[in-house]
């Protein structure tokens, strides 16, 4: 068996696509903007790089993004202080503090800051909250986007055993809420867990987000299994790899996400999306109530 791609690349382009064509709509209605501010403290060379492909993409979106730089010496009270500024500004829906930020800033108190309405990194605990609950408003970028790649294949997780690896807020615990929210039958596993290697051979879907390069041995993977790959490591050689040993894995699964180019492309992606929803949400275009996901129990026959 050789794996079919889920291609991040043709995915996030088509899920931009579709976000631009609804500002232009609105747009030519006459109507205001969403608006995504992007707040960077510091010269992180990586962050830079981040936030020159966010603000591009908004821009190719057809949305107001305004960059605000700040230098290494900026206090915590001072981020603080823009985003507070930024939370009573109609013009931006959404408020994203690159990560990461100088060590003398406390990066949850920052993004704590930030209005849970504007949240469109999806980390704050009441957005996260939503989601354990299946009534889902601003998601976390990444595990959101996986989600998308899963829909766009064709891919149901209803029934499915899923197992992630890592438990970060930002993609283990929210890609389990993710799965569970869609009926997969969910394992978390992390650096306590025993018997990784048997988890993972019995699952269906694998998503792998715990920044260790090809750290998932291509035969663990269970044959025709579905591989989400969220890591990006760069080895000595400069090559850039996923937590996972693509070209075995790649023999034994039915789908699988190249890296780069698999689920990096998404979250990006997801974040223009999410913006659009945060307006949609602030001028009452959408509701939290059409998010609501159910998944009654079906009981076993007898």
């Amino acid at each position: 068996m050789t794996a079919r791609l889920l291609d991040g690349k043709a995915i996030a382009q088509s899920v931009r696509d579709n976000v631009g064509r609804q500002v232009a709509a609105l747009k030519a209605a006459g109507k205001r903007v969403p608006g995504l501010a992007v707040v960077i403290v510091g010269q992180d060379p990586a962050s830079q790089i981040y936030v020159r492909n966010k603000h591009l993409a908004c821009e190719a979106a057809g949305m107001h993004s305004p960059v605000i730089l700040m230098p290494d010496t900026t206090t915590q009270q001072e981020v603080i202080d823009v985003v507070r500024k930024l939370n009573a500004d109609p013009a931006i829906d959404g408020i994203l503090v690159q990560l990461p930020v100088p060590k003398h800033i406390d990066s949850k108190a920052v993004i704590d800051a930030i209005a849970v309405e504007k949240d469109v990194d999806g980390f704050s605990p009441e957005n996260l909250g939503l989601l354990a609950q299946r009534t889902p408003r601003l998601r976390p970028c990444t595990p959101y986007g996986c989600m998308k790649m899963l829909e766009h294949a064709g891919i149901d997780p209803k029934g499915m055993d899923a197992v992630v690896i890592g438990q970060s807020n930002i993609v283990g615990r929210p890609a389990a809420l993710e799965l569970l929210m869609r009926g997969a039958t969910i394992t978390v596993c992390h650096s306590q867990t025993k018997d990784l290697i048997g988890h993972v051979r019995r699952a269906d879907i694998v998503v792998a987000g715990i920044g260790k390069p090809e750290f998932v041995k291509g035969d663990w993977i269970k044959p025709g299994a579905v591989v989400l790959d969220v890591g990006i490591n760069r080895l000595p050689s400069g090559k850039v790899v996923g937590d996972v040993e693509f070209a075995a894995a790649a023999e034994r699964a039915s789908w699988i996400t190249p890296v780069p180019g698999g689920v990096g492309p998404m979250t990006i992606a997801m974040l223009i999306q999410n913006t659009l929803e945060a307006y949609q949400f602030r001028e009452g275009i959408l509701a939290n109530t059409d998010r609501t996901v159910e998944q009654p129990l079906t009981p076993p026959p007898r």
